[in-house]
């Protein structure tokens, strides 16, 4: 089948437009970040000078446009709310440049490492959405989005191939149930991983003063909270993984007359199945630290990574279809 180069024009197009706005959201959850903590910073200040507290006058509260000035929101507030519309539609793009690959190749938008890294991210910005929609839960996103716009820029400059045809291996109805599914689960853990990054920061830094980290991270949930975002979002992740392990290796059977053949690829995401397994009795089980298990998760999200640059890149096996 031709290949739609107006859509593959259009779809590269989008691709680089939801990365420069997710960089531009990181950016305003940042100036969000550093709002607030120059608002504490004054706040301590101001105690510490036995300043008095301000009390709006009663003649201003009854004005409804001086009442209006005095509840207004705090800078670092509007921020976050604002990043979170700007990433809504870096996320839309995202996802338009998915669906216009698929229709400019006529297949599912998923045959190479440069599409499979775009859909693993637009699943995680996904999740991130849902699981992070809270207000009290928005400063996430800022650190959600680092590791996506790394992903994101070196699978459109380093991994980046034009819109064309699978070749024939892939050519088979299994590539959009396997790899959509596997995708999905790996963008997820992404979440999953952040979190618990976070959650082990929070228990080193837990104050403000501390450091570096304490003021940059004042705005983030408890860690407990952190924690429980990771161990949800592995609960739904590592079935929907599996789910993808199992299908690969139907299509294995299918395609190279055997269930499992110990490929690297197919080494190594069972090594990341059995650590997220691990991670999800370590929290299920008790006398295991949380903290403990946290380095479980994250060891994970390290294997998955390693899966997809090291084994695809470095490694050569059975599935290296990364399309350079």
């Amino acid at each position: 089948m031709d290949v739609n180069e107006t859509l593959s024009r259009y779809s590269d197009l989008c691709f680089g437009t939801a990365l420069t706005v997710y960089v531009l959201a990181m950016g305003m959850f940042l100036a969000a970040l550093a709002s607030k903590r120059q608002v504490v910073e004054k706040s301590a200040e101001l105690v510490a000078a036995g300043a008095a507290p301000t009390v709006v006058p009663a003649s201003d509260i009854r004005t409804p446009g001086k009442l209006e000035t005095a509840a207004k929101a705090p800078l670092g507030d509007r921020l976050a709310k604002m990043a979170f519309g700007v990433v809504l539609l870096a996320t839309a793009l995202q996802i338009g440049s998915i669906v216009l690959r698929g229709f400019a190749t006529g297949r599912a938008p998923w045959g190479n490492m440069y599409e499979f890294v775009s859909i693993s991210c637009a699943a995680g910005m996904v999740a991130a959405l849902f699981v992070l929609r809270k207000r009290e839960y928005r400063p996430l996103l800022g650190f959600v989005l680092l590791p996506v716009v790394i992903l994101l820029f070196i699978a459109g400059t380093y991994l980046y191939t034009n819109a064309a045809p699978v070749v024939p291996a892939l050519k088979s109805y299994w590539l959009a149930i396997h790899v959509s599914i596997v995708a999905t689960g790996s963008g997820v853990f992404l979440v999953s991983g952040v979190a618990s990054i976070l959650y082990l920061l929070k228990l080193k830094y837990p104050n403000p003063s501390d450091r570096f980290w304490g003021r940059i991270l004042q705005r983030v949930p408890p860690a407990q909270t952190l924690d429980r975002l990771a161990y949800k979002t592995v609960v739904f992740a590592f079935p929907l993984f599996g789910l993808g392990v199992i299908c690969g290796a139907i299509w294995a059977e299918a395609a190279w007359g055997r269930f499992w053949g110990w490929d690297p690829k197919e080494t190594v995401s069972f090594i990341a199945w059995v650590i997220y397994a691990a991670y999800l009795h370590a929290r299920a089980t008790a006398g295991w630290r949380n903290t403990a298990a946290a380095w479980i998760n994250i060891a994970g999200f390290v294997a998955m990574l390693f899966n997809l640059f090291i084994i695809n890149l470095v490694v050569s096996g059975l599935h290296s279809y990364a399309g350079l």
